[in-house]
């Protein structure tokens, strides 16, 4: 009887404790190039593999850069269980790249979004300081249904070529934040286009504001860095795409998500078999790709 009520208890406990973890993710989907669809990795093939990736994950919160207007909407469609806050670069409505906010309808309410421009302009369309391109942070305050918390989401997009606009960028972005949020819980993600060895990471993580997830998490699957160029056999350790949250929150676990799918090599496969297996086993000649040129970073934060 004593083993039964324990192990009720400890049910009890897991159960909590799961309650009371969100799992976190940042994604560069990557643009919709035509150049990707020649060499055989266009959006209409990966939009519903990147779809069943998020699902199978889980994510309840999810940043993603890059993505068309067409491509957020291919999104919504493949993941009715999601809203979207989004906001395109150019415009800071339907115009060129966006970012996107991803979250679980069943579990949160959007009450607040916006997004400002990373320049010395915030609020004026346009690239900042020596930045090729421009570039926005996205941002949405959600309400948890659960105990009728709120939380803050930022997810940004640096520039590739300015290290100014880089460094700069992180500056503003950490001044929104503690003017927007101030002391409540903020998730701080996105693709920097900068390591884990820059100046400007460290501006971050330095700060007595936020911790980044990697560092943190008790456990970690990260046998890669982030960008992977669509090439399954790239290594690297560069990381670019970042999850901070709040300095002190405990983050159970940290990922680098290195899904692939398979196409086949021709119209017509070559089969074959495997003494290893039953003969009834068989398998065709396919090969590796990846459903984007940025991995997936996932984190179960508990908070």
């Amino acid at each position: 009887m004593k083993f039964r009520n324990a192990a009720r208890l400890l049910a009890c406990l897991s159960c909590v404790t799961a309650a009371s973890a969100t799992i976190v993710g940042s994604y560069n989907i990557r643009y919709d190039n035509p150049g990707d669809e020649k060499a055989g990795n266009g959006w209409k093939q990966r939009a519903p593999v990147i779809a069943s990736l998020i699902r199978f994950h889980d994510f309840d919160v999810l940043g993603t850069q890059e993505g068309f207007h067409h491509q957020m909407e291919d999104l919504c469609r493949e993941m009715p269980e999601y809203g979207c806050s989004m906001h395109g670069r150019d415009d800071g409505k339907e115009k060129g790249e966006h970012i996107g906010i991803f979250f679980k309808r069943d579990k949160y309410e959007l009450q607040e979004d916006g997004f400002f421009w990373l320049s010395e302009h915030p609020d004026q369309a346009g690239p900042g300081w020596d930045a090729s391109l421009p570039r926005i942070c996205g941002w949405a305050k959600l309400l948890r249904k659960a105990d009728q918390k709120t939380f803050y989401v930022f997810s940004l997009h640096l520039d590739h070529r300015g290290p100014i606009s880089r460094k700069e960028g992180i500056a503003l972005v950490l001044r929104k934040i503690d003017e927007m949020a101030k002391d409540a819980p903020v998730y701080l993600m996105g693709d920097f286009n900068t390591d884990q060895n820059s100046e400007s990471y460290k501006e971050i993580e330095d700060s007595p504001h936020f911790a980044d997830t990697y560092n943190t998490a008790t456990v970690r699957f990260a046998l890669n860095g982030t960008p992977n160029k669509f090439d399954p056999d790239a290594k690297t350790e560069n990381r670019i795409d970042h999850i901070f949250v709040r300095e002190g929150v405990p983050v159970r676990r940290y990922g680098v998500l290195t899904d692939s799918y398979r196409i086949p090599k021709n119209p017509a496969p070559e089969e074959s078999k495997s003494g290893n297996f039953p003969k009834e086993v068989t398998f065709q000649d396919f090969e590796s790709r990846l459903p984007s040129d940025h991995f997936p970073v996932l984190a179960e934060v508990m908070d």
